[in-house]
Order: C-alpha cells, then sequence, then structure tokens
C-alpha cells in the first residue's frame, strides 16, 4: 500500500517551487504525492507576473475529495496568498489528526510577494498553532513575530521558541539565509533545541524552491512513519543533493530550480 502524502499550495507555472516541486520531492521519496491547488502563478525562474487565487469552494471541495477518499499520512501546506483561503484551509483540514508541514511561503525567489500583507496575521492566529512543524526561513520568522531577523544560533532558537509559544508544536528554523561558510538549520520545540543540521553553503543561483522541496521532503518522511527528526533529517540529506545537482540543470535564465531527481537521472 503506498504511502500518501497531501500538498496544498499554488501552482508554478515554470515547475521549480509550489506544487509541482512538492509533488516530485515526494515522488522522488517514495511517497504519492495528492494535490490541492489554492492558486495559481504566472511564474519562471525571473518573476511572479500575475497571481489568481482558487475561488474558496474548489480549495475547499478539492481537500474533501482527497481526504475522503485517499489514506493521507501527512499534510503540508505552502503559498495560501489570501486570509479566506487560509481561514478555508484551516477550517478543512480540522479533522485531520495526521501531521502537518507548514511552510509560510510569503515571497518567491524572485523577491515577489506571494502572501497578502493582511494574511499574517490570519496566518499566525489560525493555522501556526495547527502545525506539526512549521518551516519558516528567516525573514519569514521575523515576519511572524513582528521582530528583527536573527543573525546567531541561539537567536534563531529563541525565535522558534517564540514560534512554539504561538502554537506551532515544533519549528525547524532555516539558515539559508543566513551568513557564512556553513548552513545551520535548527529543529525546535517548546523544551528548546532538538536537532541540528548542517550544510556547506553552495554558490548557485539555483535554489528556486528550496523551501517548497524541504518542507514536503519532511512531510513524506512523515507520511512513510518516521519521526520528526529522522524525517527532517532525510529531507535535508535529500535537498542538499538536489542543490548540489541544479546547475547541470541549466533551466530558465534567472534563479533556476533544483534537481529534484538527482537520484534518477543525471545532469
Amino acid at each position: 500500500m503506498a504511502h500518501i502524502a497531501l500538498t496544498i499550495a499554488g501552482s508554478d507555472s515554470g515547475g521549480g517551487a509550489g506544487i509541482q516541486a512538492d509533488l516530485k520531492a515526494m515522488s522522488a521519496l517514495g511517497v504519492y504525492g495528492a494535490s490541492v491547488i489554492t492558486a495559481v502563478t504566472a511564474q519562471n525562474t525571473r518573476a511572479v507576473t500575475a497571481v489568481h487565487g482558487i475561488p474558496l469552494d474548489v480549495v475547499s471541495a478539492q481537500i474533501k475529495a482527497v481526504l475522503t477518499d485517499l489514506d493521507v499520512g501527512a499534510i503540508k501546506i505552502g503559498m495560501l496568498a489570501t486570509p479566506e483561503i487560509i481561514q478555508t484551509v484551516a477550517a478543512t483540514i480540522a479533522g485531520f489528526d495526521g501531521p502537518v508541514v507548514l511552510d509560510p511561503v510569503m515571497i518567491a525567489k524572485s523577491g515577489d510577494a506571494l502572501l497578502a500583507q493582511d494574511a499574517v496575521q490570519t496566518l499566525r492566529d489560525i493555522l501556526v498553532p495547527r502545525a506539526t512543524v512549521l518551516t519558516p526561513n528567516l525573514p519569514e520568522a521575523a515576519c511572524l513575530l513582528d521582530s528583527a531577523e536573527a543573525e546567531t544560533s541561539d537567536q534563531m532558537v529563541a525565535q522558534g521558541l517564540a514560534l512554539c509559544g504561538l502554537g506551532a508544536g515544533s519549528v525547524l528554523m532555516k539558515g539559508g539565509h543566513g551568513r557564512g561558510v556553513v548552513c545551520h538549520d535548527l529543529l525546535v520545540d517548546a523544551s528548546g533545541l532538538m536537532a541540528e543540521f548542517t550544510a556547506l553553503r553552495r554558490e548557485t543561483r539555483n535554489t528556486h524552491g528550496t523551501g517548497c522541496t524541504l518542507s514536503s521532503s519532511i512531510a513524506a518522511g512523515l507520511a512513510r512513519g518516521l519521526g520528526l527528526i529522522d524525517a527532517a533529517a532525510q529531507a535535508q540529506d535529500y535537498l542538499q543533493g538536489a542543490i548540489a545537482r541544479a546547475d547541470g540543470l541549466m533551466v530558465g535564465q534567472g534563479n533556476g530550480p533544483v534537481h529534484h531527481f538527482h537520484r534518477v537521472w543525471p545532469a
């Protein structure tokens, strides 16, 4: 019987992030991916030129269609765009008792906004408490806390604890926006630091979709029954391989995608 994970996120027409990245990552990790599209973006490696939110009844209907038929082991939530979509998703998954990975998508790699400013508080109040694990990068964590970005590991842990204080079961503070030759990702719960994941920082512009890929990879591990630390470790290892092989893809003229299938076919 297949392990199944559900991604609830936006569509990236360029294929490097969002629903497309999530399904690629889940497939690469041996998990069947189902999807609920919350918004359609006109997007490539250089820019997001249009965003169209899916009607709320259609978002809700997609979730119900999947959850009433498929044995979903974990849900990953990504781009939600508006307060109304956030509220709809939260209400429709209320009866789901499995793990939820929340990636608080706010800004595309191109710098274009993917979350309305008035939606930040709704996300913080309604969905953060629903998250088994929250996966913010440093700017996203700062925005959720209305604070300055963390610059040290101690500050990252402190912000992770503060986000747990908002209701998240645990927080993976991603250090990709930090400085130094080593990138530090810190997994924190209410008791403090659970695990630290490190990787050498790679000089590449082809990192489009890294946040989506990491969160959906964690969801894939959780759907397969792994514990949170093991799921995060597996996801980190997979993502670092995808980043290492990204330059070989040569997709687009801007911030290209990572290589989701680096274990299957070379680039």
